[in-house]
């Protein structure tokens, strides 16, 4: 798929039709439209700031064994640009991955024990990008979302990444670029096609994916994609995205002695 054949934007119900199957299968990602509504956006943006703001108070450098990101907003005050385990600090986060239709999503995962990530991995994941001086979190290079599992010597295992946009990103924002079909790739390819996170630049068989306030993207674990760096700068430029992993196999939940899983020890390096 190129960039000059627009992808379709489906809509999530309590179960996902043969054309979203076929389409997954072939493309390895979806997009749905308006999974959440402008309400629901605010109250999650709010539900964020909360946590924000306890995170700052008490200088918070872990959450289960994950640094959060710190950098700088517009006007120069401190913010949390990666946080880990958001659902964990506050109930409306926590009450938001109760939704219903995220079991839909757990049939992509062509096997059974299907689960939302809640307590796994990094938790639900918010990605907070603004392209100012002092931000510490402007774009993220390419890479695959299975790299971990290689890591620790695992066998890949089934997963996908569920992203809730809370931002509206036209192209001439940057953001969730991906190269489709990669879902299908040989290991050699997972580990090498890309140089995880230092490759930052566009790829000719990207496809943008441009996103409204409230919808929400899935993508196999195995693709390579990245997050572009917005040409803008200040305000224009901020994005606020959730992430939380659907996953299968051994249930493996995070605690407060977790260590630091070695792939996030370069956390740092990412802006």
């Amino acid at each position: 798929m190129s960039l000059s054949v627009p992808y379709p934007r489906f809509t999530l119900a309590d179960r996902l039709t043969p054309e979203q199957l076929a389409f997954f299968h072939e493309h390895g990602f979806l997009h749905f439209r308006g999974f959440a509504t402008a309400d629901t956006v605010a109250a999650l943006l709010r539900a964020s700031e909360q946590v924000q703001q306890r995170w700052l108070a008490d200088e918070v450098k872990k959450v289960n064994g994950v640094p959060i990101k710190y950098g700088r907003d517009v006007d120069g005050t401190p913010i949390v640009q990666r946080f880990a385990f958001a659902s964990h600090h506050n109930p409306v986060l926590h009450e938001f991955l109760q939704d219903p239709r995220f079991t839909a999503l757990f049939s992509l995962l062509e096997t059974d024990g299907g689960r939302v990530g809640e307590n796994e991995k990094d938790g639900l994941v918010i990605n907070h990008y603004v392209n100012v001086d002092g931000s510490e979190f402007s774009q993220m290079g390419w890479h695959t979302d299975s790299l971990r599992d290689v890591f620790y010597g695992k066998k890949i295992g089934p997963m996908l990444n569920v992203g809730v946009h809370l931002d509206g990103t036209p192209a001439t924002n940057g953001g969730l670029r991906v190269l489709a079909g990669t879902h299908r790739q040989n290991l050699r390819d997972i580990l090498f096609r890309k140089k995880y996170y230092k490759d930052v630049g566009p790829d000719e068989n990207e496809v943008v994916i441009e996103t409204e306030p409230g919808d929400l993207t899935v993508h196999d674990g195995r693709m390579w994609h990245r997050v572009a760096r917005s040409p803008l700068v200040g305000e224009a430029s901020r994005r606020r995205v959730m992430y939380v992993p659907i996953l299968a196999g051994k249930y493996e939940p995070k605690h407060d002695n977790s260590p630091t899983p070695f792939y996030l020890r370069f956390l740092h390096l990412v802006k």
